[in-house]
C-alpha cells in the first residue's frame, strides 16, 4: 500500500446468506500514522473466528477509539433487488456516513464500493486486514443486535438464537408458523415447497 494513502476504509458485511432480517455492511475508518490506533488493532480476527463475547469486547474498543458506521439493506428490499445489489447499495450508503473521505477503501470478497472511490478487493480480506476485520465485527454485532429486536416482536422463530440462519430450529419453527414479514421470501423458496408438501400429506390445504 502506498505510503501516501493516510485515511483507509475497511469494508465487510455480516448476513449475506439467511433465511431472515436485514444484511449489514460494517465501515471502519483507520489512520495509517496514528501509530497507537494501529497498536490497538493488533491482534484483532474476523468476527466469524471469534466468540460473541470476544466480538462485544472489539465493538467497544472500536467504538471509542475509531470512526465507524454501519448501513443496514430491508429483507424486502433484498427480496425486491437481490442479495448482491443490496449489499452493494450497502456499501455506497455506509460510505457516505464517513465524515473524512478515505484515500483508499478495502473490501472483502466480492464487495465493491463505488467507482468514484479508489478501492482495492481483498478475497479473504476480513482474516488479513485488521481494518476490514474490525468492519467484519461491526456489521456483525450491529446486525445481532437487531436481530434479538426483531426476536420480540417475533419470538415463536427463535432469531435470537440462531439470527435468522437457516439452523434446524430455524426450519422448524417456519414449519410451526409459516413465514413471516421479515422473512426474505425469496430465499425461503424451499422453506415454501417444504412446508406446502408436508401440509399437503396431511390433507390440509397449503399455507
Amino acid at each position: 500500500m502506498s505510503k501516501k494513502l493516510r485515511y483507509v476504509v475497511g469494508i465487510d458485511e455480516a448476513g449475506r446468506g439467511p433465511l431472515a432480517g436485514p444484511v449489514f455492511v460494517g465501515a471502519v475508518l483507520v489512520d495509517m500514522k496514528d501509530k497507537h490506533k494501529l497498536k490497538l488493532l493488533k491482534g484483532i480476527k474476523d468476527s466469524k473466528k471469534i466468540s460473541q463475547k470476544k466480538r462485544e469486547e472489539w465493538s467497544q474498543v472500536l467504538r471509542n477509539n475509531f470512526e465507524y458506521h454501519t448501513s443496514s439493506i430491508s429483507n424486502s428490499m433484498i427480496d425486491k433487488i437481490g442479495i448482491q445489489r443490496a449489499v452493494l447499495l450497502g456499501v455506497k450508503r455506509v460510505l457516505r456516513k464517513m465524515k473524512r473521505r478515505p484515500d483508499i477503501v478495502l473490501l472483502d470478497g466480492l464487495l465493491r464500493a463505488p467507482e468514484s472511490y479508489k478501492q482495492e478487493t481483498i478475497i479473504k480480506g476480513d482474516e488479513k486486514i485488521p481494518a476490514i476485520s474490525a468492519a467484519s465485527i461491526v456489521a456483525k454485532v450491529g446486525r445481532d443486535k437487531k436481530m434479538v429486536l426483531i426476536h420480540a416482536d417475533f419470538p415463536e422463530y427463535g432469531f435470537d438464537r440462531h439470527k435468522g440462519y437457516g439452523t434446524k430450529l430455524h426450519y422448524e419453527n417456519i414449519k410451526k408458523n409459516g413465514l413471516s414479514s421479515c422473512h426474505r421470501k425469496t430465499f425461503c423458496v424451499n422453506c415454501i415447497n417444504y412446508v406446502n408438501q408436508n401440509e399437503t400429506h396431511k390433507g390440509a390445504h397449503p399455507k
